[in-house]
């Protein structure tokens, strides 16, 4: 426990990063407000990967078992190529050589799962206290505190410091960096979860393998694997719009999705009716950046390092930061030095994550001869050889940098 009086902090967003982050930070023995902008609690999306350096940090965080509860834990994470509907490679997550080298599962669940075990906890900590239907619009920090306002209301709320976790739009970061608007790839995602029995066919056989399904193809792919104890099962289609203008939505259409995916092998092809229209999603991502710390004000998760979800670690990273966050504020008694110490830790580690993503993604989408050598070369790989993804699925190291 810290040595110090305990802090009030305020955590602005009530998504995985913000509920993990107002976690870590009451665990630590401080005393939290965690203010939300839509009415109610929630998480939109389909399914998420959880790789072990996320199960690392939800152990972590005490919600591991909670997630098991509706997860799955698949055998395999494999790579197709999408036109041909040839495996190129695969890992095998429960070979000797996964458990040696990693201490934790690799899950895959439904993201309003994961949100649901991290809300209860915060709902069950009594250093909590959530309130949703706050819209933060300023910040304002003096010497002694931050003053929160709220589009909602006059009613301000004081604090001894700020997590900015508010995501992808962050407001706060607006206002603390000044970036701008983050940066369009020109994909676009249709995503969804749907009762696996209704998977058919050859479909039906990858998802009874409960593996995690990747198929490759010329600026595309579909992921594919089982959520919620295997009875959902998650697909997402992800190509490249020839139609990308900045100030429009009209792009990434349904047609495209049928266009892009035309070559594709049968199997693929197969999937694409069974893929949620209901929502498109355009992938963004920002460069990294330094400037994590202003004063008492610390950004966390998509406010800090959106990334490209080519690696599955959107969510792992937020879930590090928080652990990160959580170590930091019990081993300094002040907030700030508590900040600049996570995020010392932190940026490194991001900043290479958000790269690496976005070059993961160019090689996933490879076309024509290189995508001929893309496959040569990885084929000749090992299921058990983690050498190229060990770094990303080993968390950083538990110590806090002294100041």
């Amino acid at each position: 426990m810290p040595t110090s009086p305990a802090s009030h902090i305020a955590v602005v967003g009530g998504g995985i990063g913000g509920l993990a982050a107002a976690l870590a930070t009451a665990r630590a023995g401080h005393r939290v407000t965690l203010v939300e902008r839509a009415a109610q609690f929630g998480e939109i999306g389909a399914g998420l990967q959880l790789a072990p350096n996320a199960s690392h940090a939800l152990d972590e965080l005490g919600v591991l078992d909670a997630v098991r509860h509706h997860a799955v834990t698949p055998p395999r994470l494999v790579m197709m190529d999408a036109l041909t509907g040839d495996q190129i490679t695969s890992l095998d997550l429960r070979s000797e050589a996964y458990t040696q080298r990693f201490r934790h599962p690799y899950l895959v669940t439904h993201r309003t799962d994961l949100h649901a075990a991290l809300l209860a906890a915060c709902t069950d900590h009594p250093a909590i206290t959530l309130r949703t239907g706050h819209t933060v619009t300023r910040a304002e920090q003096d010497a002694s505190q931050v003053r929160l306002s709220f589009a909602e209301s006059h009613e301000t709320l004081a604090a001894d410091a700020v997590i900015a976790a508010d995501g992808l739009y962050s407001r706060l970061r607006q206002a603390l960096v000044g970036d701008g608007r983050p940066v369009c790839s020109r994909y676009v995602a249709f995503r969804g979860a749907l009762p696996t029995e209704r998977m058919t066919g050859r479909m039906s056989q990858h998802a009874a393998s409960e593996a995690v399904m990747v198929w490759a193809g010329p600026r595309m792919h579909l992921v594919q694997y089982p959520v919620r104890r295997g009875e959902l099962y998650n697909q997402v289609a992800v190509f490249e719009s020839d139609h990308y203008t900045p100030d429009s939505d009209d792009w990434g259409t349904e047609a495209e999705l049928e266009e892009r995916f035309a070559d594709a092998c049968e199997t693929v092809r197969d999937a694409l009716p069974l893929i949620s229209r209901q929502r498109r999603w355009p992938l963004f991502d920002r460069r990294p950046t330094d400037n994590w710390v202003h004063g008492r004000i610390v950004l966390l998760g998509d406010a800090a390092h959106p990334m490209l979800q080519y690696l599955a670690q959107g969510a792992c990273q937020a879930l590090e930061d928080a652990v990160a966050l959580g170590r930091a504020l019990h081993d300094h008694p002040r907030p700030g030095d508590a900040f600049a110490a996570y995020a010392a830790v932190r940026r490194e580690r991001a900043a290479r994550i958000q790269t690496n993503a976005r070059r993961f993604g160019e090689i996933c989408h490879l076309e024509g001869m290189g995508a001929t050598l893309r496959n040569m070369l990885l084929s000749a790989r090992s299921p058990e050889d983690f050498d190229d993804i060990s770094w990303v699925w080993t968390p950083a190291a538990a110590t806090v940098p002294a100041l």
